[in-house]
């Protein structure tokens, strides 16, 4: 049974409906971070691959839905879509996706300050310093969006 369509008691707010003011600063400080990531020269298939990876991570179903979607009508592959979740034992990513793809996992987990050592030194070896700040960008971001769905339980149709 969907949350909505329970008693008005029982159901979780949609809080992007309930508070648009504060969920339309959200979508301008998401379209701010792509346009400083395009303009760092960080690829939009790196962008959708942190959208996707930082979505696994927190077990949001509506933007692991919306970003698969955007990703595959963008030309990506399934089988890199597949096996996202274990990239790090996978050679089918580049350096600069594996760089972007460690930083977002420290930036949704950032508990282990050995691993955002590791994954910013990694980082600067093949990313600009623009591009770091973009890529982290990018996940605080998603986080964000993955927090306002999980907690309004936005269904996947």
């Amino acid at each position: 049974m969907n949350d909505q369509t329970t008693s008005p008691a029982r159901r979780r707010i949609f809080i992007d409906k309930q508070s648009p003011e504060a969920f339309h600063a959200l979508l301008q400080t998401s379209e701010a971070v792509r346009t400083v990531a395009a303009e760092a020269g960080l690829d939009r298939t790196v962008v959708e691959l942190i959208n996707l990876r930082v979505s696994q991570m927190n077990g949001c179903a509506y933007c692991l839905d919306l970003h698969t979607k955007t990703s595959l009508r963008s030309g990506e592959s399934a089988q890199r879509l597949g096996v996202l979740a274990a990239w790090r034992d996978t050679e089918v990513f580049t350096q600069q996706e594996r760089a972007a793809l460690a930083l977002a996992e420290v930036t949704t987990d950032p508990r282990d300050s050995a691993s955002q050592a590791a994954a910013h030194q990694a980082a600067r070896e093949v990313l600009t310093d623009d591009q770091i700040s973009a890529a982290i960008w990018v996940a605080v971001t998603i986080n964000a969006f993955n927090r306002v769905s999980i907690m309004s339980r936005h269904p996947v149709r």
